[in-house]
Order: structure tokens, then sequence, then C-alpha cells
């Protein structure tokens, strides 16, 4: 795990759908709309503990996950690098969510 403080990692967040064919429509639009705001990566190859540990070694801070309640509820899980902690949040707090916690 490449540990640097959020702020320095070349990528803030990676979008991870749970399953490319049911939640890949909805995850791009998250990726879109973050895209604009921090250097994001996407990533739907393999499995979700292989995808995490990749991002891992990369030094991404947060990684969010597009599933099932992200298309019923407007809900995503993200996932903290360094602590490995999974947190709920509402599609419209990602933003302000990711921006806290990057400040030096």
């Amino acid at each position: 795990v490449l540990k640097i403080h959020p702020a320095l990692a070349p990528y803030k967040v990676t979008i991870l759908p749970l399953m490319k064919k049911i939640h890949a429509q909805r995850a791009m639009e998250i990726y879109g709309d973050l895209a604009n705001e921090f250097m994001c990566g996407y990533d739907e190859s393999g499995s979700i503990g292989k995808r995490y540990r990749r991002e891992d070694a990369m030094g991404t801070p947060y990684c969010i996950t597009i599933d099932e309640e992200t298309i019923n509820n407007s809900t995503v899980t993200i996932r903290d690098r360094d602590t490995m902690e999974q947190t709920t949040i509402k599609v419209e707090d990602i933003e302000k969510y990711i921006e806290e916690r990057i400040k030096f």
C-alpha cells in the first residue's frame, strides 16, 4: 500500500462499479461529474477486492463502489485506503466528502 497524503496522491478517487453490466452506466455518470473536480480513475475489471488492492498499490486514497444501493437509493460506498473503513453517503455529497479529506 502506497500511503501518501491524499493531497499528494496522483488520483484522488476511483470509481468501481460492482457489476459491469448492471452498474457501469451510473458509474460513468458519477465519474463524469467527479472528473471535473478531481483526478479520477475508473476500473471495472476483476473482482472488487482485487480492484481495491490495485488502487491501494497506486496510492489512491478513496474508492467509490457503485452497487444496487446507488441505483435504488442514490447512495455510494466510499472506502478509505488507510483505514479500510467503508462509509455510505449520498451521491450529491461525494464531492464535499472528498474535498474535506484531501486538504493539507
